[in-house]
């Protein structure tokens, strides 16, 4: 039986798949508390909750029109409704583009340079579909496209951008460059065959090296941005419980079969989990 048009739209979305909107949601999550010195307000908290599944759901939308010719070549991928043609280019597009206006409508309801920012949030999520095309590591333009949530934290509570956001940027960048290497390991084979370039496949046989240095240099960024925020006691617990994860994941990657690799990316969220809940248990008894 076909799938009627909603239970299409929804698969585009990844309705299905909370894990990849998660991964967004937490360190703009721990940036706003970051920004607010605490408790940031719970419209702040609603706006970027509702704002991160609405732009995660429009960048799926992008992503699978700008990969539709590749991903009928991944065996991941290739009964996505656009790759399949279930669903047509103009719909994805139509589709996209209403909920990034959605998102936009939230963003409204902030500040300036909340409002600003936001344009380049949206460029950023534009350009990354493209950037395997012609950037041998495109996770890092993932990495900057996914951590945007944080500097519009900033926006959002103080009204700029400090130089504590992008420190805290780079921090987040790390992990995306970790997680989204493992999701790259997981289609290597097909990646190679049809000529896209990742970091997978630039990094070789580091690729599991890199991906663990990478979480402890994202650790690392978040527990020395908390030094004098909160107690040392959450510093320690936090970075405990995220390493940890590390260490599991490094059980998950290191032979590096798809279906290790696969399970690692798809509990990614909980790593950024780890951090969110040592930022607000930290400042809630600082």
């Amino acid at each position: 039986m076909e799938k009627g048009k909603l239970a299409l739209y929804l698969d585009l979305i990844r309705w299905d798949r909370p894990a990849g909107w998660l991964l967004l949601l937490w360190p703009s999550l721990y940036a706003l508390w970051i920004a607010a010195g605490g408790f940031p307000g719970w419209h702040l908290v609603a706006v970027f909750t509702l704002g991160t599944i609405l732009m995660r759901s429009a960048g799926c939308c992008v992503n699978d029109v700008a990969d539709r010719e590749f991903d009928r070549h991944v065996k991941r991928t290739a009964q996505r409704p656009v790759t399949t043609g279930a669903v047509s280019v103009r719909e994805a597009l139509v589709l996209g583009a209403v909920l990034a206006l959605a998102a936009f409508a939230l963003v409204l309801t902030t500040n300036a340079a909340a409002i600003a920012w936001s344009f380049a949030a949206l460029a950023i999520s534009v350009i990354y579909p493209y950037a395997k095309r012609f950037v041998s590591m495109p996770q890092a333009v993932l990495g900057i496209a996914f951590s945007f949530g944080i500097p519009m934290a900033f926006a959002a509570v103080q009204g700029h951008v400090p130089l504590l956001a992008w420190v805290l940027l780079l921090g987040n960048l790390f992990w995306v460059l970790a997680y989204d290497t493992e999701y790259a390991m997981v289609d290597r084979d097909d990646d190679l065959r049809i000529g896209i370039k990742t970091s997978a496949i630039t990094l070789g046989r580091s690729d599991v090296a890199v991906v663990m240095a990478c979480y402890v240099a994202a650790i690392v960024v978040w527990a020395v941005v908390m030094v004098g925020r909160i107690p040392p006691l959450f510093i320690a617990l936090t970075a405990a419980a995220a390493g940890a994860q590390a260490a599991w994941h490094y059980t998950l990657i290191r032979d590096r079969s798809r279906e290790g690799c696969f399970k690692a990316f798809r509990v990614n969220h909980w790593f950024g989990f780890a951090l969110f809940a040592g930022t607000v248990a930290g400042f809630l008894f600082s």
